[in-house]
């Protein structure tokens, strides 16, 4: 037996027999709300680690939850697997698929006009460094701070001309993409988000959106998260597995497969005549389409203000809504234009979904293993959890749920399944006219968001990937080392930010120097990574 597959099959056989200890006294016939939920996404994230094979791993944990939760019988495991965890996740997911497809549609037409070409040409001339690609792509993630599907596919067509053209690898571009989707979108008022967590958080003594604005200073994750993108960037280094990627893509291999970028497999003769407009006037149309759609659904031309139509917006319908305007715009655009005919136009319609089957097949997978977790009661054993624990933590509860959040988030993929579950919680254990309420509330989202950023088997992370067009686990591998390195720093944050409210009790004081704190300990961790980096 070969090496490497011996040390995998013992590594299984390490988490089976650990988490088979941790659940011993919970009777596998009666699994529900106990540690036994939280297998199968831990066993799913393991393999896929293990094996960097996505589709096999997702699908064994579902498999394994399915068994578990219908003790072991056959015609219930089967019911499950296909009603539970498939079925219900095509249904779930239906309109976000359809998004994907338009989003890839698009892709396809700017492609073939000769749009990305064109923008590529510009960048080659005007960026000229490295350093200037990354913070580019960086720029563009933060302007696009609607929806962080919107963001991770967008950014990733955009700016991946840029990126290779300057060899930083398709991981790399990955993380930047995936850096700037959720954390950005958990910090901007007006996001998809922002409306979650403003409806999951109403009911208090503050609104939701105003609980959610007054989080935002406290949310260390998702705001050192972009200072330690640029200071990546400024820096110019890399570490742990980015490290040989980066000096691969350096050698030419950008993706890290072996294989030559291919940039457009069926060009055309109009691909001369594209300009920088054929890109960047798409992608506002997409844009300000988006943004209607998302209003219009939460009721903004029924009457309905515009921050009140974000919070009863369904992204999963708005976003549909509003792509196909912008589909159809584009397209017309690009015919009058005449940088493409009508034949073309519609050979871009499954060339854009065939694009997008990798990411729709994960995210297919990933939200199947979600449901079966959730139907084993994963959210609410945690919960009982976090709820015991807190009269016994109170000064340092808010470090004690970003940790929980993160192992939530990480375990279930989703982040907003773990704030709905966590914020309730938060909000019934912090005094109202406390600090420590938005500390505990920023801890929560950001904790939420860390472990979204970490997990293979987030939609978020799934979207990045297929936005870079990199190998799904090659990029959660590289991204780990950066993520946990933020959330080591968040972590000694909220410790600071909870100590320091008792020494200064206004809020918006306590706020910039517990921020101050988190930004100068972010740099001086990458100073010393650097130095560490270079030696080595």
């Amino acid at each position: 037996m070969k090496k490497g597959l011996l040390s995998k099959i013992i590594t299984i056989a390490v988490i089976a027999v650990f988490f088979g200890i941790c659940c011993f006294m919970a009777p596998i016939t009666n699994a529900a709300n106990t540690l036994w939920a939280l297998f199968p996404p831990v066993l799913a994230i393991g393999l896929a680690l293990i094996t960097k094979e996505v589709y096999s791993s997702l699908f064994i944990g579902i498999l394994v939850g399915a068994l578990i939760s219908s003790g072991f019988n056959f015609a219930a495991t089967i019911d499950n697997v296909t009603n539970v965890a498939i079925i219900d996740a095509v249904a779930g997911n239906a309109g976000i698929f359809v998004f994907l497809v338009i989003l890839g549609i698009i892709v396809a037409l700017v492609n073939k006009a000769g749009g990305s070409a064109a923008f590529g040409r510009w960048a080659a001339k005007n960026i000229k460094s490295k350093v200037g690609a990354g913070l580019a792509t960086f720029a563009l993630g933060v302007l696009i701070f609607i929806d962080d599907y919107f963001n991770c596919l967008t950014v990733g067509s955009v700016m991946k001309p840029v990126t290779d053209s300057h060899k930083i690898s398709r991981t790399k571009l990955a993380y930047i993409i995936d850096a700037t989707a959720a954390p950005v979108c958990m910090i901007a008022p007006i996001s998809s988000w922002a409306a979650a967590v403003s409806e999951y958080a109403d009911g208090t003594a503050y609104s939701g959106f105003e609980l959610f604005v007054r989080a935002i200073p406290f949310n260390f994750y998702s705001i050192l998260t972009l200072v330690f993108v640029i200071g990546l960037s400024v820096m110019n280094f890399d570490y742990g597995a980015m490290k040989k990627f980066q000096q691969m893509a350096q050698e030419g291999d950008i993706i890290g497969n072996g294989k030559p970028v291919v940039y457009d497999e069926n060009p055309t003769e109009h691909k001369n005549k594209g300009k920088v407009v054929d890109l960047l006037l798409p992608i506002i149309v997409l844009i300000f389409a988006s943004i209607i759609g998302l209003i219009y659904v939460g009721g903004f031309f029924d009457g309905a203000n515009f921050i009140d139509a974000f919070g009863n917006t369904d992204a999963f319908v708005g976003l549909p809504w509003g792509g196909f305007i912008a589909l159809i715009l584009i397209a017309a655009f690009l015919l009058i234009r005449r940088v493409i005919t009508f034949k073309e136009a519609m050979e871009c319609v499954p060339q854009g979904f065939i694009a997008m089957v990798p990411a729709i097949l994960i995210l297919t997978f990933a939200t199947g293993l979600k449901n079966i977790t959730s139907s084993m009661g994963a959210k609410e054993f945690v919960g009982s959890l976090m709820a015991g624990a807190s009269e016994y933590l109170f000064i340092l509860l808010p470090v004690v749920i970003f940790v929980v959040a993160c192992f939530l988030a990480f375990s279930t993929g989703t982040s907003w399944g773990t704030f709905g579950i966590l914020i309730p919680i938060v909000v019934a254990v912090f005094p109202a006219d406390s600090n420590l309420l938005f500390i505990g509330m920023s801890a929560c989202l950001a904790g939420a968001v860390c472990g979204d950023h970490c997990s293979p088997i987030s939609d978020t992370t799934i979207m990045a990937s297929a936005g870079a067009e990199c190998n799904h686990v090659d990029h959660v591998s590289t991204q780990l080392p950066y993520a946990i390195t933020v959330a080591g720093i968040s972590a000694v944050c909220f410790i600071f930010a909870s100590l320091i409210q008792m020494v200064v009790t206004d809020f918006a004081t306590a706020a910039i120097i517990s921020l101050g704190f988190g930004v100068v300990l972010t740099i001086a961790t990458l100073l010393v990574l650097k130095k560490v980096t270079a030696k080595k």
